[in-house]
């Protein structure tokens, strides 16, 4: 594992917990992380060699010369928690691999434990039928009973069984299996804005960590993110619903029209044929 980290710093952390986020559906998890590092000074901690875990698709070439192959950056942050019991670690996988992905896991839980993480946080959409104005509620599940509970007692609702597609739910299995908490906050996500950024779960689902963390965090930024997309999303319905009428629909007096041009009498001596 050592060689897999490139270390930046060392920092005497304050019972850390660890925030983990890949892309997923609604990049809601990338948006909360990465408004976090906006928000709050975050700092470099270590870096993951993607190397070990990606395949390069290809190279660059800038001015007639080719750069070395790219792959997806692995970062690790900290962030010191003044207000909070606990300080805070975020790692941001810019992808995740198609292979290996269990040994990522692995190497990133590895790392974060021996800085003392006992409990690790991941963030997803959750689709539901909920209308795209409506405000989407937080659901939380977690990797043993005692935390369940817990959870319960901060007020997060919960839900049957559930599927967490990706890292953001494998990272919280592996958690389990070295015997680290683990938990994962669910935002609801309208269906049908699946293929969309959606900043407005990823709003509801800050609230709640920062409530969890005693965090301060201005969500002001990002409140109105998520107003413009409800308002492009409503702007979107719109014009759909203004095609399909024209489509599918017509004026009483061009259908009279039309009915008159069907009615021709057949020529004498002929029948129509069907």
């Amino acid at each position: 594992m050592n060689n897999l980290v490139k270390i930046y710093a060392r920092p005497k952390l304050k019972d850390p917990i660890l925030l983990a986020a890949w892309p997923g559906i609604g990049n809601v998890s990338m948006i909360l992380t990465s408004y976090m590092l906006d928000k709050l000074e975050f700092r470099d901690l270590a870096e993951l060699d993607a190397a070990s875990f990606f395949e390069p698709i290809g190279v660059l070439a800038r001015e007639h010369t080719i750069e070395a192959p790219s792959f997806p950056e692995s970062h690790f942050y900290y962030w010191k928690n003044k207000k909070g019991d606990h300080d805070i670690i975020v790692f941001i996988g810019d992808d995740q691999p198609s292979t290996k992905v269990y040994d990522l896991a692995g190497c990133v839980l590895d790392y974060v434990r021996k800085l003392g993480v006992k409990r690790v946080y991941t963030c997803a959409a959750a689709l539901t039928k909920i209308h795209f104005t409506e405000q989407p509620k937080t659901w939380a599940v977690a990797t043993n009973k005692d935390v369940v509970e817990e959870l319960k007692t901060a007020g997060l609702l919960q839900k049957g069984t559930l599927q967490i597609a990706g890292l953001n739910g494998l990272l919280l299995g592996v958690a389990k299996e070295k015997g680290m908490d683990g938990v994962c906050l669910l935002g609801e996500v309208p269906m049908q804005t699946s293929r969309m950024e959606n900043p407005v779960a990823a709003l509801a689902i800050l609230k709640v960590f920062a409530k969890l963390m005693s965090m301060p965090i201005d969500t002001a930024e990002l409140a109105e993110n998520a107003e413009d997309i409800i308002e492009q999303v409503k702007q979107a319905n719109a014009i759909a619903m203004g095609e399909y009428l024209e489509h599918f629909t017509q004026p009483i007096w061009e259908q009279d029209s039309e009915d008159g041009e069907d009615e021709e009498e057949p020529p004498d001596g002929n029948e129509l044929q069907n």
